[in-house]
């Protein structure tokens, strides 16, 4: 048992967060989470920047990763599976306080719970916002109290991080854009209560690119990214 808090850390998950903090291929961050970065702080004051929690816990034998159903009351995205998270504020100090001040608003997830082992390369949507993912552990699933903010938020799920590889219960839909075919990824998700879930677009290349980091290997199916999405995602 952890010394320090009640509950027992998983070994898969204390792996992956050493590989994380290691790892020169994916965006470092400070162990002290006092201490924001420089850049990053600089570019959080863009008004075209976001950022969304990949916020993973291991149940079983699987780890998994906190998804939302966007309220239908939204004028944008309504009713669309989504991860914690939105637009930087002015008093956010970097990427990292923009996605746990988000994943707070929205589910009620305490920042205080969330140890955050990297930052991926921001997503590029079509509208020019850069989407910047947060990769957090959450050690102990029991102290997490679900509380989803009902303007924002119809629904609170999890979903296996590994499923975004697999083939199985997946759809894909060619797209173009001046002159550039690719594709958008479905992937549908039955949870315990017997909802099932939709998840796409740019949700689902993000949870893509980070499994394909976790579980290091690429996805049984061919991608096609946007090219506007950002390059640097197409070895994932």
């Amino acid at each position: 048992m952890d010394s320090d808090n009640n509950f027992t850390r998983s070994q898969k998950l204390l792996d992956l967060s050493q590989r994380f903090r290691q790892s020169k291929s994916v965006s470092p961050i400070s162990d002290d989470p006092s201490i924001g970065q420089s850049n990053q702080s600089k570019r959080s004051k863009n008004p075209n920047r976001a950022a969304v929690l990949i916020c993973l816990f291991e149940e079983g034998d699987d780890i998994n990763v906190i998804l939302t159903q966007r309220s239908s009351k939204l004028s944008s995205y309504s009713g669309q599976v989504s991860l914690p998270g939105g637009r930087t504020d002015e008093e956010d100090t970097d990427d990292i306080r923009t996605a746990l001040r988000e994943a707070e608003e929205e589910i009620g997830l305490n920042p205080a719970l969330v140890d955050v082992v990297t930052v991926l390369e921001p997503f590029v949507t079509k509208g020019n916002v850069s989407v910047v993912p947060v990769i957090g552990i959450l050690w102990d699933k029991q102290a997490f109290n679900p509380i989803p903010n009902a303007e924002e938020v119809e629904s609170i799920f999890y979903a296996p991080l590994e499923m975004f590889l697999k083939n199985e219960n997946r759809g894909e839909k060619e797209w173009e854009l001046g002159g550039h075919k690719y594709l958008l990824h479905y992937f549908y998700h039955k949870t315990n209560d017997s909802r099932v879930y939709e998840i796409w677009a740019l949700t689902a290349g993000i949870l893509i690119a980070a499994a394909s980091i976790v579980f290091r290997r690429p996805p049984e199916f061919q991608q096609r990214m946007p090219k506007f999405w950002n390059r640097n995602h197409s070895k994932f």
